[in-house]
């Protein structure tokens, strides 16, 4: 009797851990429902190490092609802060094509059109986009690597044969039957086989033990494929049936897969010590991932579609959420004619925004004093003829330009790995921009330039200026460049607009009110400045003199208690 009443107990309890277990699970469920309805629109919060950035561009690089945006255009305008902002995304496949998608400018208004038809679904239909954030939850991330570097790595296994594994299953039969057949002998060879087979495998489930995550996510992207399928929403009823027919080609690779994905770890339970020991002695699940790992080998294209196909879909949701968390945004127009006609246009990472308005046919020249606004509107212009062309939407009211092909040369830094100086680093970022220029394509070139050649002297910066701006101001070129050669703005007049920025100084303070000002910058405050941060005043005086007399007469006029000062220094 005792017996019973404790067998029921365990009963009872193996029940009440089980719905524990169920209820648990099911409130996770809808704490993170929850959570992913509250958080959609707002900005997303999570760190990024250094080493994260090289898994998520790593479809990217997969994936590389002519007229994506290059590295000093991205390192330029900050596009990793952007893709932070931008990245709602729950999975790897999600983030990665997420990444591509920001560096991967389209041209085709048709692509874009059933893109828009999409993001807009998912932005209205709460109930559906919801569905696949939770499959996306399911498939999760890599962690520090993309699935890519696992795929490289499975070439590190070399090639690999069950053969073995099937001479030692043998083996093991026959040591079987010779227990029947000279027992005291047949037992002696069936423990040598066990204590063999066991070691081997031992050894090689060591080795493979670091490729299983590979097949795991793969795994997963097919159990999230199949209940894909489930869920019928028309708007991605195209993907949905390219997911399936890449799916069928894995129905050998899915079959007995638990084999290799089982958890390999006992609690205790005797069934599970049992299947550990099964496999360790029969090799089951080597034999299967062998068989997974050829699968995967020979089905690399499919498994790349598919996840492109995914981290599209879960980058539509991305786009929608970014589009909802920010001020304003508009749908860009695309013209075949070379003009830029933007409205109240911002930029998403300065939390208080001033808007601009610019029409241009032509290349810009902008003017103006230091912190007056110059880059940022530089700035500004690129990132939404990037997104437009990217993410069909900008930040602004309006936005209305031709497709381009968008490059960069502003915030540039010494190389000192490669030992070169800033100068020669300018002139290699300008030397590409000029031979885009030059290229027969369809595509007019959008580029953008801060302060060109600011590491060389005055003169020769002035001279070689004139000339590269001058061989940019093209029918098919369209350059926006800042500068504080007010000289260039004369030089150049026939072939730029001329935009500037202006600051007032009132009460020993500085006021600048970042917008858009027609015309050349005519104000000189950098020697007011230097007052206002505490120089002396004689200094002050003796500067604004020198810079006086040189705009009136064209030299530079040295005192002679100076020159005497100079001559004594260099006795």
């Amino acid at each position: 009797m005792e017996y019973v009443i404790f067998a029921a107990a365990m009963v009872v309890l193996l029940v009440i851990f089980t719905m524990k277990g169920f209820l648990d699970d099911r409130k996770g469920r809808q704490l993170f429902v929850k959570e992913l309805q509250n958080h959609y629109g707002k900005l997303p919060e999570r760190e990024y190490k250094p080493e994260m950035y090289e898994a998520i561009a790593k479809y990217y690089h997969k994936h590389q092609k002519d007229g994506q945006i290059d590295d000093i255009t991205w390192n330029d305008l900050d596009m990793d802060q952007i893709f932070k902002i931008m990245n709602h995304t729950l999975s790897s496949a999600g983030a990665e094509y997420l990444y591509y998608t920001l560096r991967t400018p389209k041209v085709n208004k048709a692509e874009f059109a059933r893109m828009e038809e999409q993001i807009v679904y998912f932005m209205e239909h709460e109930e559906e986009r919801l569905t696949l954030q939770k499959l996306f939850m399911e498939l999760g991330t890599m962690g520090k690597y993309s699935l890519y570097d696992y795929l490289d790595y499975l070439g590190n296994l070399g090639k690999r044969s069950n053969r073995k594994h099937h001479v030692a299953n043998l083996c093991m039969l026959l040591a079987v039957l010779s227990c029947f057949i000279i027992p005291s002998y047949g037992m002696l060879v069936l423990i040598a086989v066990v204590i063999f087979n066991i070691s081997t495998y031992l050894k090689d489930k060591k080795d493979i033990e670091p490729y299983i995550i590979s097949l795991s996510y793969i795994m997963r992207l097919l159990q999230i494929t199949d209940k894909l399928q489930k869920t019928k929403i028309e708007v991605i009823q195209e993907e949905q049936e390219k997911l399936i027919g890449y799916r069928k080609k894995f129905n050998q690779f899915t079959r007995n897969s638990f084999l290799v994905m089982a958890d390999t770890s006992s609690n205790g339970n005797p069934f599970d010590v049992f299947f550990i020991y099964m496999k360790m002695i029969f090799h089951v699940d080597l034999i299967k991932f062998n068989q997974m790992l050829a699968s995967v080998r020979n089905q690399e294209e499919e498994i790349d579609q598919m996840l492109t196909i995914v981290g599209y879909i879960e980058t539509l949701i991305s786009i929608g959420a970014f589009r909802a968390s920010m001020q304003t945004y508009a749908i860009p127009e695309f013209i075949d004619e070379n003009k830029i006609e933007a409205k109240q246009i911002y930029h998403p990472l300065i939390t208080h925004p001033v808007k601009n308005d610019i029409v241009t046919e032509r290349g810009v020249l902008l003017t103006g004093s230091n912190a007056s606004g110059k880059s940022t509107f530089l700035k500004t212009i690129a990132l939404n003829a990037i997104l437009a062309q990217t993410i069909h939407c900008v930040l602004a009211d309006k936005y209305v330009a031709p497709f381009f092909r968008i490059y960069s040369s502003m915030a540039l830094r010494d190389d000192l790995t490669g030992g070169d100086s800033y100068y020669i680093v300018e002139i290699k970022a300008l030397r590409r921009v000029l031979k885009a220029a030059k290229e027969q394509s369809d595509l007019p070139v959008l580029c953008f330039v801060d302060e060109v050649l600011r590491g060389t002297n005055t003169v020769e910066r002035i001279a070689a200026s004139m000339q590269i701006l001058k061989s940019l101001a093209q029918d098919h070129v369209m350059c926006f460049a800042a500068t504080h050669d007010i000289e260039l703005t004369h030089l150049l007049e026939a072939y730029y607009d001329n935009y500037h920025f202006k600051e007032e100084i009132e009460d020993n303070d500085v006021l600048f009110s970042y917008k858009l000002l027609e015309g050349r910058s005519t104000t000189r405050n950098a020697i007011k400045l230097l007052g206002i941060m505490g120089y002396e005043e004689t200094l002050i005086n003796e500067a604004e003199k020198m810079a006086t007399t040189f705009l009136t007469e064209g030299n530079w006029k040295v005192e002679s208690s100076d020159i005497r000062k100079n001559n004594n220094d260099e006795r």
